[in-house]
């Protein structure tokens, strides 16, 4: 097997003491967990609404449910449970955190970050926290992103994270798209080590002249908010989908092929690649084309759907827990997504850490409550001197 460990390693951590330089390092995979809404929606329920059924979904799209966020969901509390579900199985406390990055193509807000949010919820209060927005291949690019930052020294600890509540920005009319998507969210814990493995390598691409194939159109500043843009259903996933079918295709393969050929590996020593859960025809598409057996790829989008950018790190969960993932064994993840953006990630996988102990999950419960209430503060603080301040101006 070939040694080159791809682009993201080779280089020293952050120097020592006494001038010496710290070891190689490398960003691994230490917490995982995933979040979906309770509520389940059936292709029967969808053929109530449009003119279709479950077999004419199941044939084209492979997916016969999806999960529908409820009225007490957002992309920030999918994305908050499935945070804590990750720093568990990582057995770390919050106040670790470096950096938290939430990937999504539905926030919470325009500004601030829903990763904001995240981080305040959680008590990371020594962490810095950014949305980013890639469409479904959100993931891919916060990982790496993620994973460059480790290996360079300039953080230690990261949560990355992938929430999505499509539904809510669905048009329910359009049995095109609307069969499609549903909600999630799922997240990862990466930490330096000086151990070989974790996200060796990755790429990232785009090309925006295709942007117009996968767009939500209006909200931001080209067609601000207006009733013409509401009437006109702008505020709603617009795709082309036979268009996106065929890029979709076609990077996939040069994708996976990339990062595999970078790792100076071939195919046949991936033990399991992870694809964006878009449409079951793309997925057997790619496979074919690199000529891939489906026991070597996961899949879950016939419970799923289409969750964007949870999409990836939801089977990823799932994967693991399942045995599929195993001690050095080599995976890819791979998506595409609005923008266009494409990418792909190679990960030669650790051994699972032990459980947590439950004293370390008490203690986070506790920091996650204590979170809450110094938030509460803050924000009381806050008001108080702004009231003071309001005051002593109209004492003047």
């Amino acid at each position: 097997m070939a040694t080159n460990q791809g682009k993201m390693n080779g280089r020293p951590g952050r120097n020592g003491r006494n001038g010496r330089k710290a070891a190689l390092r490398y960003a691994h995979i230490i917490g995982w967990g995933m979040e979906v809404p309770a509520r389940v929606m059936t292709n029967d329920e969808i053929s109530q609404i449009v003119d279709t059924s479950d077999q004419w979904i199941r044939e084209r799209t492979g997916i016969r449910e999806r999960h529908i966020a409820g009225p007490k969901d957002s992309t920030a509390t999918l994305a908050l449970r499935a945070a804590k579900r990750a720093l568990e199985v990582a057995d770390v406390n919050p106040a670790d955190l470096d950096l938290v990055i939430v990937a999504t193509a539905t926030p919470e807000h325009l500004f601030p970050a829903t990763a904001c949010l995240v981080q305040d919820w959680l008590g990371a209060s020594n962490a810095g926290a950014f949305d980013l927005s890639a469409g479904c291949t959100g993931f891919i690019y916060a990982l790496n992103l993620a994973a460059q930052t480790i290996v360079s020294g300039a953080a230690d600890t990261v949560l990355v994270v992938g929430s999505e509540t499509l539904s809510r920005i669905v048009n329910w009319e359009d049995r095109g798209t609307c069969v499609l998507f549903g909600d999630g969210a799922g997240a990862v814990v990466l930490r330096a080590s000086n151990a070989p493995g974790g996200v060796l390598t990755g790429l990232l691409r785009s090309d925006g002249s295709g942007s117009e194939l996968l767009s939500l159109p209006a909200g931001g500043s080209r067609f601000p908010p207006s009733p013409e843009t509401v009437a006109n259903g702008m505020h709603k996933i617009h795709m082309n989908g036979r268009e996106v079918f065929r890029f979709a295709t076609r990077v996939m393969t040069q994708a996976t092929r990339s990062v595999v050929e970078d790792l100076g590996l071939t195919l046949n020593d991936v033990a399991l690649i992870i694809p964006h859960q878009a449409n079951i025809r793309i997925i057997e598409a790619a496979a074919r084309s690199l000529g891939i057996p489906m026991d070597r790829v996961y899949v879950n989008v016939d419970r799923y759907g289409n969750t964007s950018s949870a999409s990836i790190p939801i089977a990823l969960c799932e994967a693991i827990q399942s045995g599929k993932v195993k001690p050095d064994d080599y995976i890819v993840l791979v998506a595409f997504g609005a923008g266009l953006t494409w990418g792909a990630t190679a990960i030669k996988w650790v051994p699972t850490p032990p459980p947590p102990s439950p004293l370390s999950q008490r203690a986070r419960e506790v920091g996650y409550w204590l979170a809450a209430l110094r938030s509460a503060w803050r924000r009381l603080i806050r008001r108080l001197e702004s009231w003071v301040r309001g005051l002593a101006a109209q004492s003047q």
